[in-house]
């Protein structure tokens, strides 16, 4: 695969290398990967998301399944009591509002029983990276435990705690995305941005 050397290779950081086939797209957001593969034509393609980027202008990638663009993947921060977790609910909405996270999420506080609660939060899998990277830049600590990940979402909505309250959490819209018409019209590029 042959790639074009950029001069300002770092503002690619975090977006994607989509491979057609018979020409490669650099610089697509995960919206736009998901849309494209969701699409018949081109769901059997190779996506790479660009990893690090060297000031000579080389990209590094790394590989992602497809199916990572249709999962949902999240963290969650447990407690023993109520008073506990609202506070860390509280304090993830106050470093969103501080400092947008890279993707939209969804934030539950949950109830399991009147000793374990939990923050639940949750995002498209395909920003596994970028949210790790933004709730250590925001010092995001909680006291409990914590796990993560695509299974302990699944097992999150199959026990079904109560949730006693949600937020929605925006993300930053550095790379607007495109969708449609004006996607498509576009994908020929070899440089999208």
């Amino acid at each position: 695969m042959e790639l074009p050397k950029f001069k300002k290779p770092q503002k690619y950081v975090g977006l994607y290398v989509f491979d057609f086939g018979d020409h490669t797209g650099v610089g697509f957001t995960a919206q736009e990967v998901a849309e494209l593969l969701e699409s018949e034509k081109y769901k059997d393609c190779k996506v790479y998301k660009i990893h690090k980027a060297y000031p000579d202008g080389k990209l590094e990638l790394k590989g992602v399944l497809s199916e990572i663009f249709q999962l949902e993947t999240g963290m969650f921060f447990y407690s023993n009591d109520l008073e506990t977790a609202t506070g860390n609910f509280k304090k993830l909405i106050s470093l969103a509002v501080g400092s947008e996270p890279p993707c939209r999420a969804k934030l539950h506080l949950a109830k399991y029983s009147t000793e374990k609660f939990a923050v639940a939060f949750l995002y498209p899998a395909e920003y596994d990276d970028e949210i790790s990277d933004w709730l250590l830049e925001g010092d995001y600590k909680t006291d409990g435990p914590a796990e993560g990940g695509i299974e302990a979402v699944r097992r999150y909505y199959q026990q079904k705690p109560q949730i006693l309250d949600r937020h929605q959490l925006f993300a930053k819209t550095d790379n607007l995305s495109r969708t449609g018409q004006e996607l498509l019209a576009g994908l020929k590029k070899t440089v999208q941005r």
